[in-house]
């Protein structure tokens, strides 16, 4: 008999188990989709050896895009779940009401977004009368507009001449000679350096005025709510990334100049223009702090910075910049992620 009620037991625990399984099984995604430029960064690492498919245990669709803007509209149309993208496009999405939430902030733009001038151009002054293209709705019309408005030497905006552009139509425009300057980032930025153009301005020019300007990992908050395991493991993966770059730099760098089949030199020089806050170092107010301190971080505030200068300039409207952003930060999946790992 007690065998027998033994026997009972575990095939009722197995019975209670099989839904259980069951359900993770129906709300286990097909795919995840990512959202990137194409271009080098450290979470192309996690693309070659496949480690952010093995950590979900389903497969990665890599979604191309142009330009923040491009991000928004995919964010909008549900085709993607989660994005590396832009500080002040995604500070616009949030103020446009899209459905989504900032879940890391890896990237700090130091170098690797630069204006770019042809020869005879030597200040943001000798811009005027000039003809200076940028990828609309992005961290570099923010840097330029910026450093016009901050750190201009007395330019006169009205006399400078802007054209939106996607970075591939950059440089053909370049090309053809129908642009003097540009505002972007690589490879796009050496690829004109290395048609006779010179850097004139960095995004890490604009530090001494406190402004931050940053890549950031946003999710769509319905597949968050969905799958909060997969984003954890999301920031786990994208820190194991940006630590493998950061303890070899040249051995990464030759990795990604390969896979994506460019100019080492290229993926040296934008890679080295970033800046890599730990999991540990983004929770604090520094960056984007946690669920105590978020209200107060640096990160928060660079948010509202950015879409109050977006309504000034007529990209938002005022209205719809939020009082704060923090609402729109959820740390909760970094605390988690760096509740799992060491201490760096």
């Amino acid at each position: 008999m007690r065998i027998l009620k033994k026997l009972m037991v575990v095939a009722l625990a197995a019975a209670s188990l099989a839904p259980l399984g069951a359900a993770w099984a129906q709300s286990a995604p097909e795919e995840v989709r990512f959202a990137w430029a194409g271009g080098p960064r450290t979470w192309v690492l996690g693309q070659i050896d496949k480690s952010f498919d093995k950590a979900f245990g389903v497969p990665v669709k890599w979604v191309a895009f142009n330009s923040g803007a491009d991000v928004l509209s995919l964010f909008a149309a549900k085709e993607i779940d989660i994005a590396r993208f832009g500080s002040s496009p995604a500070a616009a999405g949030i103020a446009r009401g899209l459905p989504i939430e900032v879940i890391g902030a890896q990237e700090i733009i130091a170098t690797s977004e630069r204006l770019i001038a042809r020869d005879g151009i030597n200040s943001l002054k000798d811009l005027e009368g000039k003809r200076v293209a940028y990828p609309a709705n992005s961290t570099a019309q923010f840097a330029f507009e910026l450093a016009v408005k901050l750190a201009g030497d007395g330019a006169d905006r009205s006399k400078i001449r802007t054209v939106a552009l996607k970075p591939a139509e950059i440089v053909s425009a370049w090309q053809r000679g129908d642009i003097d300057a540009a505002y972007v980032w690589g490879p796009f930025s050496q690829q004109l350096e290395a048609a006779q153009g010179k850097e004139i301005f960095a995004t890490k020019d604009l530090a001494e005025h406190g402004v931050l300007v940053f890549n950031n990992y946003v999710a769509r908050k319905e597949f968050a709510e969905q799958h909060p395991e997969l984003i954890v493991k999301f920031l786990q993966v994208a820190q194991d990334k940006a630590n493998e770059y950061l303890a070899d730099p040249e051995a990464a760098s030759q990795k990604i100049a390969q896979y994506l089949d460019i100019p080492v030199d290229t993926v040296r020089s934008t890679l080295g223009g970033l800046q890599y806050p730990s999991i540990q170092e983004q929770l604090t107010v520094d960056y984007l702090g946690n669920s105590q301190t978020k209200a107060d971080s640096r990160i928060t505030r660079s948010y509202h910075d950015a879409a109050t200068f977006l309504a000034d300039i007529g990209e938002l409207r005022a209205s719809d910049v939020p009082a704060t952003y923090a609402d729109a930060i959820n740390t909760r999946y970094l605390e988690q992620a760096a509740a799992a790992a060491p201490q760096q």
